[in-house]
């Protein structure tokens, strides 16, 4: 199960909110921390998640604050003591955005869910979409007029407008109008600003029919029903996006089935059958629950009692049952499928294995990537510059343009007049003319496609990702994926499967001698004195006893296979004591009053002790055949050496082949003696130059940073803790899940089902949404770059072209939708599919953005 290291309450965005603060923020003292998640609605734009995050950060306390505006949440990362997560919803809600804290618990009074809040959603949509169909058609009816004579009066359009504004429209003019008030004008305060200066200066020119202005009630009607509509169909296609995230929301419980048990944790028949059901968040460490066949397991727990197969792909994207009987540990989340069990509950609420992957999902679709960091800077000033062209616009057109183009006006004029069939006697008019430019300049502007293209993008990323057992820590680490140029494997568990047998268990004194591999591996079975000195001969068992006491200290898989050798071969484990390990290089412990090492050759020889010529051969013929080999020394001699195999992952060739053909160096960093290395190396078929050797952990991450200085960017792929250096100095670190818990909280990408295939995939899923996010932001800048102009009448003196508002409302709300939409077309990409081991399958096929 995935276990993340807690440097923090929050056990995913310790990395983050460090990364986040200034360099010398390292030196200060260590502070009590906590992070919360706030559901914050009311966000438009790109400035709207500017102002929500200055309003954050302005709060004493605060350390970080990250806010996501499709899915509308902000995480927040705050000094336990100096503030609660409740004042700053409070403060948010006071400046205009309806704010409620998640406390990770769905129970809470007047919490809203987010599959709750969605059906609100729905219904709003369904509304505004119905309203905006209907105030299109009768808009456009009024066209009409000499066809209807009841259209026909100024009346009904006057009503038809003042009911927009007053009705749908409302909420934009109002939330725009705020925007201005508490200075950060957003997408709204641009719509609300044109809508009602259409309004106003047709309300004019119905109660001073003198001027013969001209009245257009029907631009805010037909502009706020696109708006509208658009905004239905962004909704829609932003709900879309977010559905995978929902998803895996719907997986953590809400209920759970409490056994009562004795002091004693004895449980009977009666109390299995008198189960109570709970809440899921009331579920304490150490209880006791029942889980029936078809119910998702409430808790990550041990069974105790039952036996059943459970469908763990909403997790790993294993297809395939697993079965679960006492001692077995399931995940909370997963489904129960053929019997009962009973299970003790070992993490809860939000330690939970699924309630950590919702969390990682959720803070990396809150970590930005620079691109995107860049381009939220620019939406945030982005309508102070809009309201700024349209009063240029205005000015330009009043003062200077109607003044050189003259004819423009009669003919703008000619193209909008009509449509009203009103007993008045209109006349062009260089001020309605500058009016409805400097209109169509406010409405035309789209900071939100700007805002939503590179979110919609990250959140369609990493749900794909998630789907697939690929766990994206954020934004930031697809972009510096897309980059890579050299993929770096750890060894032993990377490359390997990570469960080494012992080959070959050879003595000092059996070296030369020439037994045969079968004497060499067994030795003298009857010989198990472990107080025998060295001096009178250690035997292959006794080798083997020595090698397995000092190791028992230590879970490294090559102590697992020594142990479990010795085991297999029925020799007792002596007790030691004063363990001292240094990973990744070696072990010492006392057994019955010797000391023992355990290690590589350079560090035995630290240690003060002398190798052995025709001992080292020997390791050496053992190394080129790609075995692993430790030396044993007891009391400061050369005892032995013991060899060790660990086959290579079914998918590590065709892994290694597919990242070469996508144009990247594949290398192996070990700790291993470089014999063996070279050997896997040639195996995998990569070439002996791209083998580091014999490198200590410290080492690893001097490797990485001379790559990193020369010009590359590395992916390190591991999955121990002697990794976990190296994991955090690479610019991806890649971890299997199988891991260990600090590989894993070292790494910015998580590999759930621990295939080495899957590094290729998610490379493959960072360029498809790198280059989706690059095609938004083009789309975005390119529209608003020509839409502007455009809209300011730039192609009015040679052609003679002027946008409406309703037009230029139609183009914005469009801009909007393709954005998204073209986010979600990355989910029509199908998983990679990569033949193992020679096997035939399906051809690989290319992500496409």
């Amino acid at each position: 199960m995935l276990e993340l290291v807690k440097k923090s309450s929050h056990p995913v965005l310790s990395q983050t909110a460090i990364g986040q603060r200034h360099a010398n923020a390292i030196a200060q003292p260590i502070l009590s921390t906590d992070t919360t998640t706030l559901d914050v609605a009311g966000m438009r734009c790109a400035g709207c998640v500017k102002v929500v995050e200055q309003q954050l950060k302005s709060n004493p306390g605060v350390i970080s604050a990250c806010v996501n505006l499709v899915t509308e949440v902000a995480v927040v990362e705050y000094e336990i003591g100096r503030l609660e997560p409740a004042t700053l919803a409070e403060k948010l809600t006071s400046a205009g955005f309806p704010t409620q804290p998640r406390y990770g618990s769905t129970n809470q009074i007047d919490y809203i869910t987010p599959a709750e809040r969605h059906r609100r959603e729905i219904k709003a949509t369904i509304w505004r979409l119905i309203m905006a169909g209907a105030l299109i058609v009768l808009s456009g009816l009024g066209h009409l007029g000499q066809h209807f004579s009841i259209l026909t009066p100024f009346w009904f359009h006057w009503g038809l407008a003042t009911a927009t504004l007053l009705g749908p429209g409302r909420s934009i003019i109002v939330d725009g109008f705020w925007g201005i008030r508490r200075l950060a004008p957003n997408m709204n305060t641009l719509v609300g600003l044109g809508a009602v200066t259409a309004y106003t200066t047709s309300v004019v020119a119905l109660l001073f029919p003198q001027l013969g202005w001209e009245c257009f009630f029907d631009e805010p009607v037909m502009l706020l029903g696109f708006i509208l509509l658009g905004r239905t169909l962004e909704q829609q296609a932003r709900g879309r996006a977010a559905s995978a995230f929902e998803a895996l929301l719907s997986l953590q419980p809400t209920t759970a089935r409490l056994v009562k048990t004795t002091r004693d944790k004895v449980v009977d028949e009666t109390s299995i059958h008198q189960a109570i059901e709970i809440p899921a968040d009331l579920v304490r460490i150490g209880e006791w629950l029942q889980v029936l066949p078809g119910e998702k397991i409430p808790t990550d727990g041990e069974v105790v009692a039952g036996k059943t197969t459970v469908d763990e792909s909403m997790l790993t994207g294993e297809a395939m049952p697993v079965l679960k009987q006492p001692g077995d540990l399931v995940a909370a989340g997963t489904l129960n499928q053929s019997g009962v069990i009973v299970l003790r509950a070992t993490r809860t609420g939000k330690d939970t294995t699924i309630a950590q992957i919702v969390a990682l999902v959720e803070a990396a679709q809150t970590r930005k990537a620079p691109v995107q960091k860049l381009a939220d800077t620019v939406a945030g000033y982005f309508t102070y510059g809009v309201m700024t062209a349209a009063a240029l616009t205005f000015v330009f057109w009043y003062f200077i343009g109607t003044h050189l183009w003259p004819d423009v006006v009669h003919e703008a004029w000619g193209m909008g007049h009509g449509g009203m069939g009103m007993e008045m006697t209109l006349h062009p008019s260089p001020l309605l003319l500058s009016l409805k430019l400097a209109i169509a300049v406010l409405v035309v502007a789209c900071p939100c496609a700007l805002g939503l293209a590179t979110p919609t993008a990250i959140l369609v990323g990493t749900s794909i990702g998630a789907e697939r057992g690929i766990l994206i820590k954020g934004g930031d680490v697809l972009e510096r994926v897309r980059q890579l140029d050299t993929i770096v494997f750890d060894k032993t568990g990377t490359l390997t499967l990570g469960k080494p047998t012992v080959t070959d268990c050879i003595p000092v004194e059996g070296i030369g001698h020439g037994e045969d591999a079968k004497t060499r591996r067994d030795g003298d079975a009857a010989s198990k004195d472990v107080s025998a000195s060295p001096r009178l001969g250690v035997t292959a068992s006794l080798l083997l006893q020595l090698a397995a006491a000092a190791e028992s200290g230590t879970c490294h898989p090559l102590a697992t296979a020594i142990g479990e050798e010795a085991k297999a071969k029925g020799l007792s484990i002596p007790a030691a004591q004063d363990f001292y390990t240094e990973a990744g290089l070696g072990v010492s412990a006392t057994v019955a009053g010797q000391q023992v090492l355990v290690g590589g050759e350079d560090w035995l020889m630290q240690q003060g002790v002398s190798m052995v010529e025709a001992v080292k051969a020997q390791a050496q013929g053992l190394a080129l055949a790609g075995k692993t080999v430790v030396y044993v020394a007891v009391e400061g001699r050369l005892a032995g050496v013991i060899a060790v195999t660990d086959a290579l992952r079914p998918d590590a060739k065709t892994t290694v082949d597919s990242l070469r053909q996508m144009g990247l160096r594949v290398m192996i960093l070990t700790g291993d003696r470089r014999e063996a290395a070279v050997a896997i190396a040639q195996t995998l078929g990569l070439d002996a130059k791209d083998v580091k050797a014999n490198v200590r952990p410290d080492g690893k991450v001097a490797a990485i940073q001379q790559m990193q200085t020369g010009g590359h960017r590395v992916a390190m792929i591991g999955d121990g803790i002697n990794d976990a250096p190296a994991l955090a100095q690479a610019d991806a670190g890649i971890a299997l899940q199988a891991g260990t818990d600090v590989a894993i909280e070292s790494a910015q990408i998580i590999l759930m089902r621990s295939r080495l295939t899957d590094i290729v995939e998610s490379i493959r899923l960072s360029r498809a949404t790198v280059n989706k996010i690059r095609q938004n932001l083009f789309w975005a800048l390119a529209y608003n770059t020509l839409g502007i102009p455009v809209a300011a009448g730039i192609l009015a003196p040679a052609w003679g072209i002027v946008l409406a508002p309703a037009g230029a409302g139609a183009m914005m709300a469009f801009s909007s939708v393709s954005v998204v939409t073209n986010s979600l077309l990355l989910r029509r990409t199908n998983p990679l599919c990569i033949p193992v081991n020679g096997c035939e399958s399906r051809s690989s096929r290319e992500l496409t953005p």
